[in-house]
């Protein structure tokens, strides 16, 4: 051989043609002599991993096989790996290869042999070291980082994006076996390319018997036979959640409803697969179904909707039904079947229409109806709403959301009918007015506790008289946010005819003056505790100071985000009178250091929650009273003070440690 040949080895392959230059080449040394006057050095190296299973003999280098496990067909190995004694054995055994993991979790629970008796286990142990297991380094398991235990105590896991692929649901089905399975699985935008199939399904249908719960959510990969494998393997199923799932169709859902009779819960969103004949199947094969929530889906019509409730054993409690392509004919299933239902939520049913509202509230099976939400129906008119009311004696809650049909009449009227209502809240119904809501208040009984407006922008702010109109004195929240024709003379007629409020929500009025708000902060004899005026531009120090005198003893939240014509002399009143405020958002007010001064001096104000973000007059001065503030804040935000340098925030956190301070 060339001399230059030998010079330049590598050291990676065999090159001497002849065999070892030694005996025992385990006693060759670090030189390996080459002739007479030369010798070349061979540098110490790491042995490379060799994953084959052979051993060197002493005498020479051949190589001999040993026996490997790896040689076995898939037949023999898994019964090999289910008679494996326990839960931390198959766990290891799962680190060994994908293909180990793979068929470890096809295992189900029942097809695992019981445990060998000691004799046996020996001899097993005796087997294992004649073996040579290879233990690749890319099989990663579930640790105790990604296992979380759910408030109900199940075993929750959940898998989004890249992490959702088969080889994890392998893992968890493995890992989580020893802990008494899996209880939730949440899948959520599982890749197309390699996210999960119906083969990861399978794997969690047979190693996690005792699944509970149950969310694939934009999985497009899954079909009817992971369905049929869940449903095969996990009777004990109790909630189900499908949402984006194309391949999924009536056979997958019917495969549940035969296996799993503990189901109480069904959630379907743009399932475009997904109809009647599987709606029917689950109303007759699940009798503790409690709740169904069906969202665009085309092919779900009238038959499956009449499946769901006509059944003698529905327990149905709440329902929504949304964006579908069903009639009349629903609702007046609804309104003679729904004898369980309490929550009831109706959105975009553009083929609904108002007769189908009207018999649905005077079929008079909703007795038990307690909350009622509808949105985008335009079925929703004066006469059906009235019915509504007269037909749901019990409904406490309303929500009537971009009801272009409702006028003041129909809501006045709706507020005459339904005698135990105790929330109302209307948003974009743009036909009702301000003698609506003025009449509404006076007609709603003795038990409306909260009425809410937001965007509603038919209501004009006219200044009329309010003769023979009863006071609501049940009404203790009034939020009014975004109704810009909401003014000064319409929330003075309010504060008159609700003098017991507690709560007030005027975020977004930009027409509020003073003038508008003085007149309810004096109606108020209960005393307010929660007020909202961010947005109210217009507001001065003279309510703030009115406020703190008038209800200082109760207020325990006041913002004033983007009131830009409050000054420290509101600080001043804040810190003399209001007692038991905790929370106070001065966002971009015109305080200055003075007023953080004078609001540190407040020698009982006990606040929590502080933000002075966006307040361009608040410096480095107001250190040190921020720091006097913080014996009992926990939240601070000062972003967007610019005054205020990093360096000072940086001492202020090292001194109010319990504080989370935002800059």
């Amino acid at each position: 051989m060339p001399m230059s040949t030998l010079v330049n080895y590598s050291g990676d392959d065999d090159f001497y043609p002849g065999g070892s230059f030694y005996t025992n080449p385990m006693d060759s040394g670090l030189l390996v002599s080459i002739g007479s006057c030369m010798d070349v050095y061979c540098p110490p190296r790491k042995r490379s991993r060799i994953t084959a299973p052979y051993i060197f003999r002493e005498n020479n280098l051949e190589l001999e096989k040993r026996p490997s496990i790896d040689v076995l067909p898939d037949e023999c190995l898994f019964e090999i790996l289910r008679r494996l004694p326990g839960g931390q054995e198959r766990s290891s055994c799962a680190r060994v290869s994908k293909r180990w993991l793979m068929l470890l979790s096809s295992i189900r629970r029942t097809e695992i042999c019981p445990r060998k008796s000691s004799q046996s286990l020996n001899e097993s142990s005796k087997l294992d070291k004649e073996l040579t297991i290879p233990v690749p380094d890319d099989i990663e398991m579930i640790s105790a980082e990604d296992r979380e235990l759910g408030s109900d105590g199940y075993l929750t896991r959940c898998l989004e994006g890249k992490k959702a692929t088969d080889i994890s649901l392998a893992a968890i089905a493995v890992g989580t076996s020893s802990r008494g399975g899996l209880g939730k699985l949440s899948i959520r935008e599982s890749s197309s390319s390699r996210g999960v199939t119906n083969l990861g399904l399978s794997k969690i249908a047979h190693g996690c018997p005792s699944l509970r719960v149950l969310s694939l959510w934009n999985v497009s990969a899954v079909g009817d036979e992971g369905l049929f494998e869940i449903g095969n393997g996990c009777h004990m199923l109790e909630k189900l959640d499908l949402c984006q799932c194309p391949l999924i169709s009536d056979k997958g859902l019917i495969a549940i409803a035969k296996n799993c009779p503990n189901l109480t819960a069904l959630t379907i969103e743009s399932c475009a697969n997904i109809g009647n004949e599987s709606l029917q199947a689950i109303g007759s094969l699940c009798p503790k179904l409690q709740s169904i929530s069906i969202k665009d889906c085309p092919l779900v019509g009238d038959q499956g909707v009449a499946g769901l409730l006509s059944s003698a054993t529905s327990i149905l409690s709440k329902v929504k039904l949304q964006s579908l392509n069903i009639t009349d004919f629903s609702l007046a299933v609804v309104g003679h079947y729904g004898k369980a239902i309490t929550s009831l939520t109706l959105s975009g049913l553009q083929n609904v229409s108002e007769k189908g509202f009207w018999v649905m509230g005077n079929a008079m099976g909703l007795q038990t109806l307690i909350s009622l939400t509808i949105t985008s129906c335009r079925g929703i008119t004066d006469v059906s709403l009235e019915a509504m009311g007269k037909g749901c004696p019990n409904l406490k809650q309303m929500c009537l959301r971009k009801c272009c049909f409702v006028s003041d009449n129909g809501l006045i009227a709706f507020a005459k009918a339904a005698g135990s209502l105790e929330g109302l809240q209307l948003e974009e119904c743009n036909r009702v007015t301000q003698l609506g809501v003025i009449g509404s208040l006076s007609n709603c009984g003795s038990k409306l506790k909260s009425l809410s407006l937001v965007k509603c922008m038919g209501i004009k702010d006219i200044a009329v008289g309010t003769p023979m109109l009863s006071p609501c004195h049940s009404l203790r929240s009034l939020s009014i946010r975004n109704c810009p024709g909401f003014g000064s003379a319409s929330l003075a007629m309010v504060g008159k005819l609700c003098p017991q409020l507690h709560h007030v929500d005027l975020s977004g009025l930009d027409g509020m003056t003073d003038a508008g708000l003085l007149p309810l902060l004096e109606s108020c004899e209960a005393g307010l505790a929660k007020v909202n005026l961010s947005g109210c531009l217009n507001l001065t120090d003279e309510v703030v100071l009115a406020m703190a005198r008038l209800h200082g003893e109760t207020l325990e939240l006041l913002n004033l985000d983007g009131c830009r014509k409050i000054t420290d002399a509101s600080l001043v009143a804040i810190a003399d009178n209001c007692l038991l405020l905790n929370d106070l958002d001065l966002s971009k007010c015109a305080i200055t250091d003075s007023g953080i001064a004078a609001l540190s001096c407040g020698e009982k104000l006990n606040l929590q929650i502080l933000s002075v973000s966006g307040c361009s007059k608040v410096s480095n001065k107001s250190m040190p009273s921020l720091c006097k503030l913080g014996k009992t804040l926990l939240g601070l935000n000062l972003q967007h003070c610019n005054k205020i340098s990093s360096s000072s925030v940086e001492l202020l956190m090292e001194s109010l440690w319990r504080c989370d301070i935002l800059f």
